[in-house]
C-alpha cells in the first residue's frame, strides 16, 4: 500500500470507527442513525466529503455508481437533519493528529488566523445572514462568515469557526479558536489587523501561545500613548486592565499610565463586569517598513532576542499562505458551490471541504520534485495535484489503482521569487441556487 492510499485508508477508518458510534455524532442520540438506511452515517460522511460541484442528483448517482436504487435527495436531506457538525470537527482534528507537519525551527508551528466569506442562496427573509442591497451589491446577498486556524508549514486548516455573516465576531473567534488549540508545537499565531484585542491577548496568554497581530497606527497610538510614530520601533509596554475608572479601586495607582480601561460593553473573559479585579499584560510593539513610505505594526509577545523585527517581518509575509489557501478551498475544492440553501447545511459542507483540502495537502507534500539542471527550482502545481487527490478520494477499492504521487510530481510551476499583485476587490452578488 502506498502512501496515498494509507492516507486515504486512514482517514475512512476514522469515520468507521465513528460509525460505530454514531449517537455521538447525532441530535437526536436515542433515535437517529439507528436504522437501516440506504445512506447510512459511514456514507453520508464520505459523500458530504467526496463530492464534486455537480447538483444533488448528479453527485448521489455518482456516488452510488448510477444505481437506480441509489437514495433520492430528500433522503440525503433527512440523513444531514440528523448530522451534527461536531462530527466533522472531531473528524478534522483526528485526521490531522496522525500527520505531524513541519516545524519552524524544529519547534514552533505557524498558525495563520484569518476569515473568510461563502456567499449561500439568496434569502431576504434570514436576517443573520442577508445584506441588503448597498455599494457591495445591488441586490443584496446571504454570506456565512468562517475564521479558521492555518498551519503555513503543513498547508492544512486545524480548526474553523463559522458565523452568520451579520453576526461574525472575529474577535470572539479567534478566543474560541485559541482555546480549543490542540495541535502541538509550540504555536505562533499570526492574524492581520482585525484581530488585535485584549481578550485575545489574555487567551493567548492563558494558554501559552505566542502570535502576531498587526495594529492600525491609531491602535499603537493609544497603546504606546504616543502623537506620532516613528518610522522604526522596537518596544515593549506593560498595561494594568482594569473595568473601573476610579483610581480609588486600583491596586496600583503609582502605575496610572499602565491601566487600559475596558468598558462593560467590550468582552474581556478574565474580569467579570462590575469587578474591581485587574490582569496584567505585557506587549512587545514592533513597527517596520514594507515599502517607501508604507510601515506596517505588529503587536506581539515574542521574545525581542530571538525573534529580532526582520525575523517578525519574514514570519508576517508567510501570512499570506491562508490568502492564497482560501482561493484553492473555494475554487479548486468547490467550497462556493453548496448543495444547500440551510446555514447549518452548508457549515456541515464547508468543514467537509475543510478535510478534503487536508486530504489533497497531506498527500501533496509527500511528493518531491528533483532539482534539474533548469533555471528555476520548481514545485508542484496545486490545483493540479488536488485535482487529481480529489479524483482519487472518489475511487473505490474494486477501481484499477492509478500512481498519485506520480502524476502529481509530471504538473509542476517554477517558483519565481519577488512577485506580487495588488489584489483584486471583487462586487459581491447572490448565489443562485437554480442549477443545485
Amino acid at each position: 500500500m502506498n502512501y496515498p492510499e494509507q492516507v486515504k485508508a486512514f482517514l475512512w477508518r476514522i469515520i468507521s470507527e465513528m460509525a460505530e458510534n454514531p449517537w455521538l455524532f447525532a441530535k437526536e442520540p436515542d433515535t437517529d442513525f439507528t436504522r437501516k438506511r440506504k445512506l447510512c452515517f459511514e456514507d453520508l460522511v464520505r459523500f458530504l466529503i467526496s463530492k464534486e460541484n455537480g447538483t444533488t442528483r448528479h453527485e448521489i448517482l455518482k456516488y452510488f455508481d448510477y444505481d437506480p436504487a441509489a437514495p433520492s435527495n430528500p433522503a440525503l436531506c433527512q440523513q444531514r437533519k440528523k448530522l451534527l457538525v461536531e462530527a466533522f470537527q472531531y473528524l478534522l482534528h483526528h485526521f490531522n493528529s496522525a500527520f505531524q507537519a513541519a516545524l519552524y525551527r524544529g519547534r514552533y508551528t505557524l498558525v495563520a488566523c484569518d476569515g473568510c466569506e461563502f456567499n449561500i442562496a439568496r434569502d431576504p427573509d434570514d436576517p443573520d445572514t442577508f445584506h441588503p442591497a448597498s455599494g457591495q451589491s445591488t441586490r443584496g446577498f446571504n454570506m456565512l462568515h468562517a475564521t479558521t486556524f492555518y498551519d503555513l508549514m503543513g498547508k492544512r486548516y486545524l480548526d474553523c469557526v463559522v458565523q452568520p455573516g451579520r453576526k461574525k465576531n472575529e474577535y470572539r473567534a479567534i478566543c474560541d479558536l485559541t482555546d480549543r488549540y490542540a495541535y502541538g508545537g509550540e504555536p505562533i499565531v499570526i492574524a492581520d489587523r482585525g484581530f488585535p484585542s485584549y481578550n485575545f491577548f489574555a487567551h493567548a496568554k492563558e494558554k501559552n501561545i505566542l502570535y502576531m497581530v498587526r495594529a492600525k497606527d491609531l491602535y499603537v497610538k493609544r497603546l504606546l500613548k504616543l502623537g506620532k510614530l516613528t518610522d522604526d520601533i522596537d518596544t515593549s509596554v506593560d498595561i494594568i486592565i482594569t473595568r473601573t475608572q476610579s483610581k480609588k479601586r486600583w491596586l496600583h495607582p503609582e502605575l496610572e499610565d499602565w491601566y487600559k480601561y475596558v468598558c462593560p460593553s467590550v468582552p474581556f473573559d478574565y474580569i467579570e463586569r462590575g469587578s474591581y479585579d485587574e490582569y496584567p499584560l505585557r506587549l512587545r510593539v514592533v513597527r517596520f517598513a514594507v515599502a517607501d513610505g508604507t510601515y506596517m505594526n505588529i503587536v506581539t509577545n515574542l521574545p525581542a532576542d530571538g525573534f529580532p523585527p526582520e525575523v517578525v517581518k519574514e514570519l508576517y509575509h508567510l501570512r499570506w499562505g491562508i490568502e492564497t489557501s482560501y482561493r484553492d478551498l473555494k475554487h479548486t475544492i468547490g467550497a462556493t458551490d453548496f448543495n444547500s440553501k440551510k446555514p447549518g447545511y452548508i457549515e456541515q459542507e464547508i468543514w467537509a471541504r475543510l478535510i478534503l483540502y487536508n486530504f489533497c495537502s497531506i498527500i501533496t507534500a509527500d511528493v518531491v520534485i528533483a532539482r534539474g539542471d533548469t533555471k528555476h527550482i520548481y514545485q508542484v502545481n496545486f490545483y493540479m495535484a488536488m485535482k487529481i487527490c480529489h479524483h482519487f478520494i472518489r475511487r473505490r477499492e474494486r477501481d484499477p489503482p492509478i500512481d498519485v504521487e506520480t502524476l502529481i510530481g509530471s504538473h509542476t510551476l517554477p517558483i519565481r521569487l519577488g512577485r506580487n499583485y495588488a489584489r483584486k476587490h471583487r462586487f459581491q452578488s447572490p448565489a443562485s441556487f437554480c442549477y443545485r
